[in-house]
């Protein structure tokens, strides 16, 4: 469980989560849920790991900047934002920047 902070200053919690799978491999993913609401879960499932030891170390290792732009395209998905980026939103139909594959 990893927690940080949105650009607006909001809490969030980053954490794995295991799917109930007869498949051995990748049954971990990705779930993110608002500070102190633990029933506001979002979950990533494109974001698996195969063991809950190797998503805490991947999670305890990975940098705000990259917990803040899943969390964008989380809220995107939910119809929270529209057309996130790191720095924040944009209006529909605008062409999004492009990240840095440095940045973070």
């Amino acid at each position: 469980m990893k927690s940080f902070h949105d650009e607006l200053g909001r809490g969030w919690v980053a954490s794995p989560r295991e799917e109930q799978t007869p498949r051995h491999h990748g049954r971990w993913y990705l779930v993110v849920h608002p500070a102190g609401e633990p029933e506001r879960v979002m979950a990533m499932p494109e974001v698996r790991w195969q063991t809950r030891a190797s998503a805490v170390r991947t999670l305890a290792t990975m940098s705000e900047f990259e917990l803040r732009r899943r969390l964008h395209t989380l809220l995107e998905r939910e119809g929270q934002e529209v057309g996130a980026t790191p720095n924040g939103g944009a209006s529909p139909g605008a062409v999004r920047e492009r990240t840095s594959d440095r940045a973070g």
